[in-house]
């Protein structure tokens, strides 16, 4: 049965504090990704790291980005505050930007580089809740949509004004990672000055102990089948890293290569937003099924692709596939979480995320190496298919989704 169209909501109706936030998010981005584009390289050629030492230093700053994740959610909804959070994680991001131009030893950058994640931990799910408390409920797929469209700019920027200045500067990289620090401190002074919390609601029950048994159970059955199918989706959507060994096998050459993460997410940014709207106007659900069946064919395309033509198609659509579902998984959080609980809800997704993310990771690669890329993203496009027909069971539990479901009040 045709569903009902819903009211266009336009950009300009989405409030100042979410377009505020979407700017803090890319100015730390492009702080973050100028550094990070050139750290690896850094450490190899200039300070004399091996391989596994980049490996393990990129390996705990992940890992312990997705475990402080879920505590910073459940404090935010224990303090019933979000931005305090958010400025100490964007805080501790931005005073980490100057050690590593200074930094004397890998000792000195593993510590920066495990800071700036803890921050990033810190910030990440507080941050995600304040957009679904600021946000309109008719605009909420909007909101999250232009914070991730506007995060994913600074994605792709970064590595290019990285390219940029190493340019100008005759490849000296303590004067590009002094750069870098300067958006990092803007995006604070952003955040700070721009952005306000709105006031908790009068009555809103308050969570004393967000993590306990209870709690996590009042999250609903409607939150908890969300976080399944995120988790079984994140389990085929592995590292972007093998998209750039896939090109660099079919004939890229490697002074190219990154300008594959360039694509990718230029096409995520341009994506991102729009999904967002027509969340907004029909089924999330459906939305987020078309976001699914991209990366299908994303994985096909880059299992039985021999050429560059190929690879670059198949990478357009993992850019497009990343545009129709991390916003979207981000807006069901809210949709299906008590208002009271959402940054303890949006921390146990990062955090489950996270972990089968890595998980997934490690799977592609001893793939990879077993039986070849094609296996690996055959696996990838195996386990898609297997969290489009999970999205049939969630559907009629969520907003926008069939059905009414718990926690979608704002």
């Amino acid at each position: 049965m045709a569903e009902e169209l819903k009211p266009k909501p336009g950009w300009r109706d989405i409030p100042r504090p979410i377009w505020a936030l979407g700017f803090v998010s890319l100015l730390m981005d492009l702080s973050s990704e100028m550094i990070h584009a050139l750290l690896p390289i850094y450490l190899v050629t200039v300070m004399g790291a091996s391989m596994v030492t980049v490996g393990v230093i990129e390996g705990i700053a992940e890992a312990t980005a997705s475990i402080v994740k879920i505590f910073s959610g459940a404090i935010s909804d224990w303090l019933g505050k979000r931005k305090v959070l958010a400025v100490i994680g964007y805080g501790l991001a931005a005073f980490t930007k100057p050690i590593f131009p200074l930094a004397s030893s890998v000792s000195w950058l593993l510590a920066a580089r495990l800071i700036d994640r803890v921050g990033k931990g810190i910030r990440g799910a507080p941050r995600d809740a304040l957009v679904a408390d600021i946000a309109p409920p008719h605009l909420r797929g909007a909101s999250f949509g232009l914070r991730q469209s506007l995060d994913t700019v600074g994605a792709f920027v970064g590595p290019l004004a990285a390219i940029g200045l190493m340019w100008l500067t005759a490849n000296h990289f303590q004067s590009v990672f002094w750069m870098a620090a300067i958006p990092a401190f803007l995006a604070v002074g952003l955040l700070v000055f721009a952005v306000h919390e709105p006031e908790r609601p009068a009555g809103l029950r308050k969570s004393r102990f967000p993590l306990s048994l209870p709690e996590l159970r009042r999250l609903g059955s409607a939150y908890w089948l969300v976080v399944a199918v995120a988790t079984v989706f994140t389990l085929a959507r592995f590292s972007e890293a093998f998209l750039l060994l896939r090109a660099q096998i079919v004939g890229l050459p490697i002074v190219l290569v990154p300008i594959v993460l360039v694509v990718m997410n230029v096409v995520y940014a341009l994506a991102a937003y729009p999904a967002g709207v027509l969340s907004d106007r029909f089924n999330r659900l459906a939305i987020l099924a078309i976001g699914f069946a991209l990366l299908i064919v994303a994985d096909l395309t880059f299992a039985f692709s021999d050429d560059l033509l190929g690879v670059t198609l198949g990478v357009v659509l993992w850019g497009l596939h990343m545009g129709f579902t991390q916003g979207l998984l981000a807006t069901l959080v809210a949709d299906t979480a008590p208002p009271e609980l959402r940054g303890t809800a949006f921390g146990v997704l990062n955090l489950l995320g996270g972990l089968a993310l890595l998980a997934a990771s490690v799977a592609a690669g001893v793939l990879w190496d077993q039986f070849g890329a094609q296996a690996t993203f055959l696996a990838g496009a195996g386990l898609t298919t297997l969290a489009l027909i999970g999205l049939g069971i969630v559907r009629g539990r969520v907003p926008h989704a069939g059905g009414p479901a718990h926690g979608a009040a704002p």
